[in-house]
């Protein structure tokens, strides 16, 4: 009878410690959760993208320049109206440029001008014309060879745009051009500030300047 009952009691002893032991590690086990989770790093909140905008490579493809808010906004003489025309037709409906006009017609180099492929024109102004003393641009304007000289020193063969713009250029006078500075600021020949750069038309790219361009004599 002493023996059953020791053996109850171990028993009942073995399935206590047996309990104990599973509250513990259930306990233990809990408590290790709660601990990781309170250490695990918070993921970052995700921020939306930037938004994106447009690169050198766009702006490149832009006008620029100060007298660009002279160009009409709409109409044939307005940025997308030059587009879609050769050069000499584009220039003509440009109030800026109206004196190279002339001088174009009178040195028959319209049809020149516009039929050409992938050009660069450094355009000058009516006030770049104006700066030139009445007799010598009257005199520019009647001999013929003498304005077709000094308005194909204006033109380089190749559609320059601003990234490729800084440098020397041989022209289709034969003379070459340099234009030094970067966007929005560039001088042809150290003397011909750029007032609107970068202007298409159907078969050139324009920079309109404020000097006429002489070519060496």
């Amino acid at each position: 009878m002493t023996v059953i009952t020791r053996r109850r009691h171990s028993a009942a002893a073995l399935v206590a410690a047996t309990a104990l032991a599973l509250s513990l590690g259930a306990c233990s086990s809990s408590g290790s959760g709660s601990s990781a989770a309170s250490k695990a790093p918070t993921a970052a909140p995700s921020s939306a993208a930037a938004p994106a905008t447009a690169s050198g490579a766009a702006m490149s493809d832009q006008p620029f320049g100060t007298a660009c808010a002279a160009v009409p906004k709409d109409g044939a003489g307005s940025f997308t109206g030059m587009a879609k025309d050769p050069l000499a037709t584009a220039a003509s409906n440009n109030p800026l440029l109206s004196t190279l006009v002339t001088a174009v017609k009178q040195a028959g180099l319209v049809d020149t001008l516009n039929s050409a492929q992938n050009i660069t024109v450094f355009a000058p102004t009516n006030d770049a014309f104006a700066k030139l003393p009445k007799a010598t641009l009257d005199a520019v304007l009647a001999d013929k060879d003498k304005l077709t000289k000094i308005l194909t020193y204006h033109v380089v063969p190749q559609r320059l745009a601003p990234t490729a713009l800084t440098g020397g250029h041989k022209t289709l006078e034969t003379g070459n051009v340099t234009v030094t500075g970067a966007t929005p600021d560039f001088t042809v020949n150290d003397s011909a500030k750029v007032l609107c750069g970068n202007v298409q038309t159907a078969n050139a790219t324009v920079y309109i300047v404020d000097t006429v361009l002489m070519p060496a004599s």
